[in-house]
């Protein structure tokens, strides 16, 4: 009976402490204040914004497709690609078609595509022109009237601009998500079988999962700023970073596909170190690293005929800053066939300038 009422008193003092050690804690702490109450314009500003949104959405869904490709692989067993596209009109050739991957249709037949219209139509490509090297597909369609996205101007897009992704993910056809652009000009990625040398990506957190491939990207007028492309993912499922290829550098593959029926490339004519190093750059005599070492500039191309040399440093192309190699390659890809450029080179811990004249990579190589 003594046991028991010590122990009970022993409780009582604890709690006794700890109550008056919260009061204390509480008398130390200022006092809290109460989160403002919403007002009515708050509730204004929501609504706007919600109803922007399902504007963007109707808009741009009608020219959503689906895509179901059939096709075999290496062992000739049937596989499956699902995926997504955007309907666009061209003028020249005028007519309608369908923007996509070039990972979703490539290996696929015409009569292996199927392209799902909003209205439950069915529809097979009557051409496909595709491009790996920079993940793009255009399809041609004999549908005249259906309705047709509207392009929108990538390299107005800012960090933080708010973006819908739209597509088809696990399926589900027209979905839509929302995000911000998180980051541009993301390169270096291993996509695929590799061979993706066009890489410029804008990065999203706008939810993109596997059948979104091929879907826009699309800005808050509505307008395709990307072709959504690419997730990084350890599982397989969106983890909050996915990649889309700018507008600007698809309407350009696009354009050279219908109208050449491939597309052509600038060529400089280097070998560059992929593994160019903070030592090496402080030994060629840079502040910091950056831009595109030479190894080796090959005889017979721009880069030999503009007199580039072995550890040079390229640090800007048209004033545009030079980060890494990967950066470099994709600008002159970019570049008009038979331009001149202006490089500014890093040379014996000075920088110089260069004008090069660009060519066609096929038509060296048909010279020779």
């Amino acid at each position: 009976m003594h046991r028991s009422r010590t122990t009970v008193l022993c409780f009582a003092l604890v709690a006794t402490s700890l109550a008056t050690a919260a009061l204390l804690s509480a008398r130390a702490q200022p006092p809290r204040t109460a989160p403002p109450a919403p007002v009515a314009s708050d509730t204004v500003l929501l609504d706007a914004a919600g109803r922007q949104l399902a504007h963007i959405a109707e808009t741009i869904t009608p020219s959503v497709v689906k895509l179901r490709c059939r096709r075999e692989d290496d062992r000739g067993r049937p596989i499956e690609e699902t995926g997504s596209g955007v309907i666009i009109r061209h003028d020249a050739p005028v007519g309608t078609f369908v923007v996509t991957n070039s990972h979703v249709v490539s290996g696929s037949d015409l009569q292996q595509v199927e392209i799902h219209l909003r209205d439950r139509r069915v529809l097979n490509p009557q051409r496909i022109w595709t491009d790996s090297a920079s993940d793009v597909a255009v399809m041609s369609l004999n549908a005249p009237s259906l309705p047709a996205a509207r392009w929108g101007d990538s390299d107005k897009l800012a960090i933080g601009h708010f973006v819908l992704a739209v597509g088809s993910p696990f399926g589900l056809s027209r979905s839509v998500s929302l995000g911000i652009i998180s980051a541009k000009g993301r390169r270096s990625l291993k996509l695929g079988g590799g061979d993706v040398i066009n890489q410029d990506f804008l990065q999203t957190d706008a939810a993109i999962n596997p059948g979104n491939s091929g879907g826009p990207l699309v800005d808050v007028h509505g307008r395709v700023v990307g072709i959504n492309t690419a997730i990084a993912t350890t599982s397989g499922g969106f983890t909050g970073v996915g990649f889309s290829i700018p507008s600007r550098m698809v309407r350009r593959i696009v354009t050279e596909l219908l109208t050449r029926g491939h597309v052509r490339r600038a060529y400089l004519g280097v070998i560059l170190d992929p593994e160019f190093t903070v030592e090496e750059a402080r030994l060629l005599g840079l502040p910091r690293l950056r831009g595109a070492r030479v190894l080796q500039a090959t005889p017979g191309t721009p880069a030999a005929r503009a007199g580039l040399q072995k550890d040079d440093v390229v640090l800007a192309l048209q004033k545009i800053a030079i980060i890494d190699y990967d950066q470099l390659i994709n600008l002159v890809s970019l570049q008009p066939i038979g331009s001149t450029v202006t490089l500014s080179i890093w040379r014996a811990k000075r920088r110089v300038s260069l004008r090069v004249k660009l060519t066609d990579r096929n038509e060296i190589n048909e010279a020779r």
